[in-house]
């Protein structure tokens, strides 16, 4: 056999090495391109570690609520052996998910702001037991949700809107997905009707305050209506308006020497040139001091409405204060 017909050509093999060798290379830069703009995945995930009745679960006090059904869990980062907070999640009626009850476990808050839930789950039983039926609550959206399913009164805001996204600094660059993980996780968010008054409602709360209180009178207008705020309201209400709400926060342990507190509260304040802060307590070994300065953006609606170093809401008179629990404020909205 002729030695040319018995092997191929270098003139046929040299043009198929460089197709190899192009198409290879085009696929990799693919595959880099791929690496470099897929986005990251969630830097946490829920874990279920246990579900049953209200009965079940013992810590948060749920006897007069019998027929919740409610599942615990674990938000889980990878890195770490441990949860770095823990969320208590039920279902209404129309078995939309509502997170009954949040605990970080780390000190920057991850999600939403963790509250004492022994203080909530009483100030829906007195809204139950003294707030008549056609009247209606206003509140944060995730507060305004519990405080429906506990109480059986009419709310404004009874949707998940997700508003603001709490995502501690070092995940920044991840707060895209970690939204739509928490939209997957919770379900869809409110109609846009909805959205818009939760808006104008936390507008109201970070304007002037008879501006705001006259903004409050008009969303509601004649129907009764009263509106339940808390320090950790401030904490989400700066995140939506950094422009107008100067706020940092600090956690204090609690030793038992209240003089010795409030030295160590006042002495981080004006060292960091802030000029009045609220307190929420966090636990028996811990508050958590809110800090504002006033003196250039002046005083929003909601500092009004809670009790700051130098004021109490008792002599705000926009608004009506008529009931106090722990660190939650209700005050009577007048009708437009």
């Amino acid at each position: 056999m002729n030695e040319s017909m018995s092997r191929p050509s270098r003139t046929t093999l040299l043009p198929s090495l460089g197709v190899l060798l192009v198409t290879g290379g085009f696929f990799l830069l693919c595959w880099v391109l791929y690496l470099w703009f897929k986005p990251l995945p969630p830097p946490y995930n829920y874990q279920l570690v246990e579900e049953g009745g209200s009965a079940q679960f013992l810590n948060l006090q749920l006897e007069a609520w019998p027929d919740l059904r409610i599942s615990k869990y674990e938000l889980r980062v990878p890195s770490l052996d441990r949860p770095v907070a823990i969320a208590y999640e039920t279902k209404d009626q129309a078995g939309h998910s509502i997170l009954l009850n949040w605990e970080n476990l780390v000190s920057e808050p991850i999600v939403t702001a963790s509250v004492d839930f022994s203080e909530l789950r009483t100030l829906a039983a007195d809204i139950a037991n003294h707030v008549p039926e056609g009247a209606i609550i206003l509140g944060w959206w995730d507060t305004s949700r519990q405080l429906k399913l506990l109480s059986g009164r009419d709310t404004l805001f009874a949707s998940y809107l997700a508003d603001p996204l709490i995502v501690p600094s070092y995940w920044k660059d991840r707060s895209d997905v970690i939204a739509e993980y928490e939209r997957e996780f919770w379900g869809p968010l409110g109609a846009n009707e909805e959205q818009e008054k939760f808006k104008i409602f936390a507008d109201a709360l970070s304007s002037e305050a008879s501006k705001g209180a006259n903004m409050l009178k008009e969303v509601v207008g004649s129907r009764e209506a009263y509106i339940v705020v808390h320090p950790a309201d401030l904490y989400k209400l700066a995140m939506m308006y950094p422009d107008r709400i100067d706020l940092a926060f600090k956690d204090f342990p609690l030793t038992g020497n209240v003089h010795g507190l409030a030295g160590q509260v006042k002495g981080w304040m004006k060292e960091n040139g802030y000029n009045t802060y609220t307190l929420q307590s966090l636990s028996e070994k811990s508050v958590r001091a809110y800090f504002l300065n006033e003196t250039q953006k002046g005083k929003v609606l909601l500092a009004h409405m809670l009790p700051l170093m130098n004021s109490t809401p008792v002599d705000f008179e926009a608004l009506q204060v008529v009931h106090k629990q722990g660190g939650y404020w209700v005050f009577k909205i007048p009708s437009a």
